[in-house]
């Protein structure tokens, strides 16, 4: 397993503008060199308004083609939300795109309810474990941060992911439950956030982060821009042998 080197992509999200939203994220990522992963915010096409769901992607879509021009061109991961249309379902969906254009998907499980999320889009019933240069990784998103079983880490993965539209009034949360999932599971955390305001004018700071496996900050900005992070495989390695507190760990089902 080598080092992973990843790449947050922390920008403001133009509601009901998907155009310009993957505009402005390819100028980002125009000048980004070595990289491993890229990850966007959560529904980094749309915001996460209530419109959000008229323009929503069919399966390899418009953006689906953003993600693998992206992700060849850079030769790495590129991963984030998208609202996505499948059958007669809406989805909050994560997708996780290579190189090579073959790409994996996750729905969104915990529905944000105190605005009516659980109302517009289903709920997802499988959580997903990719791959990558010998990690193995959890991508979840934004409210599933709050529910440590959905994140638990039953010796599966090494690098947990959660992409946001998490809000300023709840930063305290964010930052508080990005750590601490970081502690429990023994396991580097990277949360991507976005900045400004959504079309209802509430603010978002930011505060995208990466933890290591003791709860340490590797990274913690508030600046719209791409942000670097390199994990260290040796030192997950070494601090899990000292310190292996997933052995004692309760086991259990999800049903």
């Amino acid at each position: 397993m080598n080092d992973l080197r990843l790449a947050l992509l922390q920008q403001e999200i133009v509601p009901d503008n998907p155009a310009h939203n993957l505009d402005v994220f390819a100028q980002m990522l125009a000048p980004l060199e070595a990289t491993d992963l890229v990850i966007l915010p959560e529904v980094f096409t749309t915001g996460f308004g209530a419109s959000a769901r008229t323009h929503a992607e069919e399966t390899g879509g418009r953006a689906y083609t953003w993600m693998a021009e992206q992700a060849q061109r850079l030769q790495a991961v590129v991963t984030g939300s998208l609202v996505v249309k499948d059958g007669e379902n809406y989805f909050n969906r994560l997708v996780w795109m290579r190189p090579d254009g073959s790409y994996s998907e996750y729905n969104k499980r915990h529905l944000f309810r105190m605005a009516g999320e659980h109302q517009r889009y289903a709920m997802g019933q499988e959580r997903l474990l990719v791959e990558l240069q010998g990690w193995k990784i959890l991508p979840l998103i934004c409210y599933d941060l709050r529910f440590p079983v959905w994140s638990r880490n039953r010796q599966d993965y090494d690098l947990a992911i959660y992409v946001a539209n998490w809000p300023s009034a709840r930063a305290l949360h964010w930052n508080r439950l990005l750590q601490a999932r970081a502690i429990e599971n023994l396991s580097y955390v990277a949360g991507v956030n976005r900045v400004g305001f959504d079309e209802k004018h509430q603010h978002y700071a930011g505060d995208s982060a990466v933890y290591g496996p003791a709860g340490q900050v590797l990274l913690l900005s508030q600046e719209a821009s791409v942000l670097r992070a390199n994990l260290s495989a040796q030192q997950l390695s070494e601090y899990r042998a000292a310190f292996p507190a997933l052995l004692d760990a309760d086991d259990f089902q999800l049903v």
